[in-house]
């Protein structure tokens, strides 16, 4: 059997991507979630982790090449697999990329809900029997779980929600309160008919995903926490506002890098993006809004989480720049990840994706 490699389809934008460094090379034995590649999107370069078991007999794309999603980029197969039979299928592989006839690969089944007035929109992928929500964090939408949600959505169904005030949702988040913003998850769960998930919530919505299990503990499985916030004193709110008041891209840059252990990831396209976001109508109230929730209350979980009886992980970057991973102190169930900053998510996705409890059998 010859597995092929292809371009991921990581978000709901992505068409194409490049190899920028291929780290595993022809004759290497693989295993299942080995990194093969370093591949480049629209959006944020990303590592691509093997599904399959073999050795990694053929090299496709090669770096640099722009490689529509679905594409072959690679040929695993065992050792007794010929190299005549090796051969033929590389061939077929580079006669599709050359002519441009890959089949195009279906992304997340998109839609909307109503609650309590607001419109919400999420992404869908995947068809297992257990249920993922993805919530995002202040200023982010449900494209920033691109490199989580396709290997979760293998055995489960995940989704990925807009909260209120971001994304495609409608831009308004009311009070601001995390209540407001728990009620919006549960509106989620109760129109699409989903009795229990996990959730996986990433600073901000970590403290949402731990409103929503103290408010209805019987429709969360578990809780997977990315850099909560409302766990400690120690936030970056000089981040937090620079986010909220920066009105052009040059002013908004310096920023973004605090997100990241590597502060290249914090590129033009992602911050001409959030700019975009930021100039629609209502975002201005609503990150003013939700940066009092953030940095004037002050937010703490810690109550919430303690009435809650189902299991938590927490995940941190080791380089978290801002919410620092001293809020983990004295807290149970922490995996830090070196090399990862805010965005662990992005960074180091295996991380989030192995915290998250597996498929009940």
């Amino acid at each position: 059997m010859i597995a092929k490699v292809a371009m991921p389809k990581w978000g709901l934008s992505m068409a194409s991507g490049k190899v920028t460094e291929w780290i595993a090379h022809e004759g290497d034995e693989i295993a299942d979630g080995d990194e093969l590649a370093d591949i480049d999107t629209d959006k944020i370069t990303g590592t691509l982790e093997a599904s399959d078991e073999g050795v990694l007999r053929r090299v496709i794309a090669q770096v640099g090449e722009d490689v529509p999603v679905g594409g072959t980029i690679a040929l695993i197969a065992s050792a007794d697999v010929t190299d005549a039979e090796i051969d033929e299928a590389a061939r077929q592989a580079r006669e599709e990329l050359d002519s441009g006839a890959v089949a195009e690969v279906a992304g997340p089944l998109t839609g909307t809900v109503q609650v309590d007035g607001r419109t919400i929109s999420f992404a869908t992928l995947g068809e297992g029997e257990e249920h993922v929500v993805l919530i995002h964090g202040y200023g982010g939408d449900k494209n920033s779980w691109l490199f989580v949600q396709e290997p979760l959505s293998e055995t489960r169904t995940v989704h990925a929600l807009d909260l209120p005030g971001h994304g495609e949702s409608t831009k308004d988040v009311g009070d601001g309160s995390l209540d407001t913003l728990a009620g919006a998850v549960l509106g989620f769960l109760a129109a699409q008919g989903i009795e229990r998930a996990h959730l996986v919530g990433h600073s901000l919505g970590g403290a949402v995903a731990v409103a929503v299990a103290a408010r209805e503990p019987g429709r969360v499985e578990s809780l997977t926490l990315v850099a909560p916030a409302g766990f400690g004193d120690e936030v970056n709110a000089d981040y937090l506002r620079g986010f909220a008041t920066a009105s052009s891209r040059r002013e908004l840059k310096p920023h973004l890098a605090a997100l990241f252990a590597d502060p290249s990831q914090a590129t033009r396209k992602l911050a001409d993006d959030l700019m975009k976001y930021k100039r629609l109508d209502g975002v201005d109230k609503v990150l003013t809004t939700l940066l009092d929730t953030l940095l004037l209350r002050p937010l703490n979980v810690r109550p919430l989480l303690s009435e809650v009886d189902v299991p938590v992980t927490f995940v941190w970057g080791g380089q978290d720049a801002v919410i620092p991973p001293v809020n983990a102190r004295e807290l149970a169930g922490v995996r830090l990840v070196e090399g990862a900053g805010h965005m662990v998510h992005m960074e180091s996705p295996a991380a989030v994706v192995e915290a998250v409890p597996p498929v009940s059998r």
